[in-house]
């Protein structure tokens, strides 16, 4: 009985685990937010929350030569 509690806490550490790294971190949202605007140049990534989810916003110098705006769900990954 006691391997099979040992397996249980296991299991529920590793699918904590994989919650937590599910996370999209500041650079993985530059990077997003590069592949979303066709190769910009990453000015500044800010955190915040809207409403209740946290969102990277992340600015944008693209080819053009304008600035844009990126916004990368944290808990996601969903670009807009």
């Amino acid at each position: 009985m006691k391997t099979a509690w040992k397996t249980a806490i296991l299991v529920v550490c590793l699918s904590a685990s994989a919650l937590v790294q599910a996370a999209v971190g500041r650079d993985e949202a530059a990077a997003l937010a590069q592949q979303k605007t066709n190769g910009g140049k990453v000015l500044n990534v800010e955190k915040f929350v809207d409403g209740n989810k946290s969102v990277w916003r992340v600015k944008v110098l693209t080819s053009a030569g304008d600035v844009r705006a990126v916004f990368v769900d944290e808990a996601t990954g969903a670009v807009r």
